[in-house]
C-alpha cells in the first residue's frame, strides 16, 4: 500500500474509471457519479499518468478502451464489488461463535456480584467470548473508559459527553459480622461504635463511609483496599464491617454461618451505573455483553426487593 500511495494512485479513482468504462462516455459517467464532466476528465488524466498507458480512446461519440485499459478493467471487476460490499454490508454477529475479547472495568463490590453470573451467562449464550475485567473505581473509570473499556460497572462522579451512563442498581449497606465471635440481637449506635472494624477505604487510610457521611469515628483494627476478602478477614474474628448488601449477599453464599444486620445509621449507597464510551454504541459484541450485564442487574434488584 505505501507503493501505491507513492505513486499517487489515489483508489477513488480506480471507482471513476469502473464507472467510465462501463458507461463508454465521460458524461453518462459523471452523472452516475455526482461530479462534473470536467472532474471526471482530470480524474481520468490521473489515472492515465499513475498507471503509465492510454486508458481509453475516441470511438465515435464514447470512448472504448484500450488493451491496458481492458486489463485493468478485468482486474478491477474481481475486487471493487467485494470492497463496496464489505463496505456497505451491516456487521454480523453470533454470540455462539464470536470469539471476541471484551474489556470490562469493574469496581471490586461490582465484581462479586456481577462476574460469576456473566461467565455463567457466557458460558451458555457466547462459550467462545472472552471478558477481561479491569479494575476501576469513581475517581479512575473516566479514563480507563478512554483508553479500551467496552463498559465499566461502578460508582461514578462526573464524566465527559462522549461516555454514556444508565443506573443499575441502588441497594444500602448492612453490618456483617461472625456470631461466633460477636453476639448481637440488635444492633445499636453504641454497640456498633464500640466494636472493632475493618473498612474498606480507596484511600489507603482510616477512614470509611461512616466517618465520611457523619464524623463519627470507629475503633478501626484494619483498612483494606477492596471487598474482596473482607469475607474471610470477618471469618473468625470479632470485627465489624460495614459493607453494600449486595457485597453481603455474595460473602454470605462462601461463608454461610456470617450473618448481617440493619445499621443503627441511616446510610444509603450511591447508585451503581453502567458506563460506556459512545463508539462503542452499535458494536455488537459490546451491546450483547451489556445487554447480559442489565439483566443481571436486575435479578440482583428483585432479590433485594424480596429481602
Amino acid at each position: 500500500m505505501p507503493g501505491i500511495y507513492g505513486r499517487d494512485l489515489d483508489l477513488n479513482l480506480l471507482r471513476v474509471f469502473a464507472v467510465v468504462a462501463e458507461s463508454a462516455s465521460v458524461t453518462d459517467a459523471a452523472k452516475r457519479l455526482y461530479m462534473t464532466q470536467p472532474a471526471v476528465s482530470a480524474a481520468l488524466r490521473r489515472l492515465t499518468t499513475a498507471v503509465g498507458a492510454p486508458l481509453f480512446v475516441r470511438s465515435g461519440r464514447g470512448l472504448s478502451l484500450t488493451s491496458r485499459g481492458q486489463r485493468l478493467q478485468a482486474g478491477l471487476s474481481q475486487h471493487l464489488q467485494a470492497v463496496v460490499d464489505a463496505a456497505l454490508a451491516p456487521a454480523t454477529f453470533d454470540p455462539k461463535t464470536s470469539d471476541r475479547t471484551v474489556r470490562v472495568g469493574l469496581s471490586d463490590a461490582s465484581e462479586l456480584w456481577l462476574l460469576p453470573p456473566l461467565l455463567r451467562t457466557l458460558e451458555r449464550e457466547a462459550p467462545k467470548l472472552r471478558i477481561v475485567s479491569i479494575p476501576v473505581q469513581f475517581r479512575t473509570v473516566g479514563a480507563a473508559l478512554g483508553s479500551g473499556l467496552a463498559a465499566a460497572v461502578t460508582v461514578a462522579d462526573e464524566l465527559p459527553s462522549n461516555i454514556s451512563r444508565e443506573p443499575l442498581l441502588g441497594g444500602g449497606f448492612c453490618c456483617l459480622f461472625d456470631p461466633r465471635h460477636v453476639k448481637i440481637k440488635t444492633l445499636t449506635e453504641s454497640i456498633y461504635f464500640s466494636h472493632e472494624h475493618v473498612i474498606v477505604s480507596y484511600n489507603g487510610d482510616l477512614r470509611g463511609i461512616i466517618e465520611d457521611l457523619f464524623g463519627q469515628s470507629r475503633s478501626v483494627r484494619c483498612s483494606v483496599s477492596s471487598f474482596a476478602h473482607i469475607g474471610a478477614i470477618i471469618d473468625g474474628s470479632s470485627l465489624l464491617a460495614t459493607i453494600p448488601e449486595l457485597v453481603a449477599q455474595q460473602i454470605c453464599k462462601t461463608w454461610p454461618h456470617l450473618k448481617t444486620k440493619p445499621l443503627p445509621l441511616r446510610v444509603h449507597g450511591s447508585q451503581t451505573e453502567l458506563l460506556w464510551p459512545r463508539a462503542t454504541e452499535d458494536d455488537a459484541p459490546c451491546q450483547f455483553v451489556r445487554a447480559k450485564i442489565k439483566e443481571i442487574a436486575r435479578r440482583q434488584n428483585r432479590r433485594l426487593l424480596l429481602r
